[in-house]
């Protein structure tokens, strides 16, 4: 057997550079020697509690050190990780637990407000799950009207582990998806899949004499957990831990650690912008390398922030079903605005049609390659509706260009069919960006008696700046195709938007 396991991005740093800071967090500096320390005592605590090999372990908690103790001692032992999202319902978390057959819940115990571990709890036992601990608000409390704690549980536990042996192709974690259509399904994402996904991220960020990483996208999320830990553990870069961004503090945070990379969501690139504009905040020196994915960045938005920050913006493009990372705009290679690159090493992507017949123009982005998942756990329908000769098909529509360039037009569940004709929300937004007076914006189909659906856009009004949606409609006619532009705006102050940043268009609908 081939041995293979994702938790080496944490050890062989250890093992080099022990002394190092690994994680920050407030006033905490946890060098790597203590990281893996106490991933191997709960590698032990897991074994001793017969979880190993094969067996699921759920965890839910923000980014806080017990994420990277609990994910790697999970590794270690040979089970499976099951990140949950920490604004997971008590209803949901039982859902997810019985879905993924979790043996286990590591859950953050949180705050009077977000009592997350009460959710846990209740969802704990309305599943078949066997062991509940509980991550304490208080550090080293041991402890917790929710149940046993962590650190009382490690009591007596060795900080020594020697790791599990596992297969390339052993399930290493779950990632459930956002479940916008019918029930979240858990993709499995092996030891190979996620390993070499980290590797080829480091590789495409341009190294600094000491790599800081501000980790402010969830680590529960493909996203956070690739290109932000495993990535940044593997280039023994420190990582600055932010359990929720707030664009203020992390402009703060980016100067007092002297951040070298930032990744993060259109959403936050956006909200950066808007502080250092409106708030005149500082903008870090140390800045050397940004990158964007999870949804489309707008133009304007890239642009601007190239303009104020001095730094490209690095576009990039994955699923939680891609490891995530399946295109980059990629070092030693022409960057191209509004572009996710090209295809990452190792990785093909195409166009195709609704029948997996290849296009030329405009099409679904189809992948296939070393980070594509083994299917959706326990859900082969689900699987094969997906998947055919080792390509995946994502949802996503987008054109390339006579490069290899891939451009997102739009979701393909996004797509407003207005009497007859395509409109893709995605081209409408950015038009509107372009608008002094709209800050943001979010396009969506809303439905009507003779055209079947009306083009309707919902504004966060720039600062300073006033307009009418009479005024932003005959703008927006002027600009566009007439099928296009929106007849409708609905002004508002925020929009509703995942754990994640991105915008939750069906909330809107």
């Amino acid at each position: 057997m081939d041995m293979l396991n994702l938790s080496i991005v944490l050890e062989d740093s250890a093992r080099e550079t022990p002394d190092r800071a690994a994680v920050v967090f407030g006033d905490l500096r946890l060098p790597y020697s203590f990281v893996d320390s106490v991933a191997n005592q709960v590698a032990n605590l897991l074994v001793s509690r017969g979880i190993g090999r094969g067996d699921k372990v759920a965890i839910a908690c923000p980014n806080l050190p017990y994420f990277p103790f609990v994910y790697f001692g999970i590794l270690k032992s040979g089970a499976t990780v099951v990140p949950l999202n920490v604004l997971l319902q008590s209803r949901e978390i039982a859902y997810h637990l019985a879905d993924s057959d979790a043996k286990a819940l590591f859950c953050f115990e949180g705050t009077p407000e977000l009592p997350l571990g009460e959710r846990g709890r209740a969802g704990f036992d309305d599943s078949a799950a066997e062991h509940f601990f509980v991550l304490p608000a208080v550090p080293l409390a041991t402890e917790s009207p929710y149940g046993e704690t962590l650190w009382a549980a490690l009591d007596g536990m060795a900080s020594e582990f020697e790791t599990v042996q596992t297969s390339p192709e052993d399930t290493a974690v779950i990632l459930y998806t956002s479940g916008t259509t019918g029930q979240p399904k858990g993709a499995e994402l092996s030891h190979q899949n996620m390993l070499i996904n980290a590797m080829i991220s480091d590789e495409m960020y341009p190294r600094q004499p000491q790599d800081v990483y501000l980790a402010t996208l969830p680590l529960f999320h493909s996203f956070g957990q690739t290109v932000v830990m495993n990535a940044g553990f593997r280039r023994r870069a420190t990582l600055v831990l932010m359990p929720r961004f707030e664009p203020a503090d992390a402009l703060r945070l980016m100067n007092r650690e002297q951040v070298t990379l930032f990744a993060g969501v259109p959403t936050m690139y956006w909200a950066l912008l808007t502080t250092v504009h409106t708030a005149g905040a500082e903008v870090p020196a140390s800045l050397a390398t940004a990158v964007a994915g999870g949804s489309a960045l707008p133009v304007e938005v890239l642009k601007d922030f190239e303009k104020t920050f001095g730094v490209p913006i690095m576009e990039g493009y994955g699923l939680s079903e891609t490891s995530p990372v399946a295109s980059f705009n990629q070092l030693g290679k022409v960057a191209k605005a509004g572009s996710i690159g090209t295809p990452v090493w190792g990785v093909e992507m195409k166009l195709i049609d609704n029948e997996w017949r290849g296009v030329d123009d405009v099409g679904e982005i189809a992948i296939r390659g070393h980070n594509i998942m083994k299917g959706y756990y326990n859900r082969p329908e689900a699987t094969r509706e997906v998947m055919r000769d080792g390509w995946f098909r994502t949802g996503d529509i987008a054109r390339r260009d006579e490069d290899g360039y891939y451009f997102i037009v739009d979701r393909a569940k996004d797509m407003i069919i207005r009497g007859g004709f395509n409109v893709y929300p995605r081209e409408v937004e950015e038009v509107l960006m372009t608008h002094e007076a709209v800050s943001l914006v979010a396009v969506i189909g809303v439905p009507h008696d003779s055209h079947g659906e009306e083009v309707k856009a919902f504004v966060i009004p720039a600062a300073g700046v006033t307009v009418t949606e009479a005024e932003l409609v005959a703008w927006s006619k002027e600009m566009m195709a007439g099928y296009k532009y929106p007849r409708i705006v609905e002004f508002r102050d925020s929009l509703p938007m995942t754990a994640t940043g991105k915008i939750l268009k069906r909330e809107l609908r």
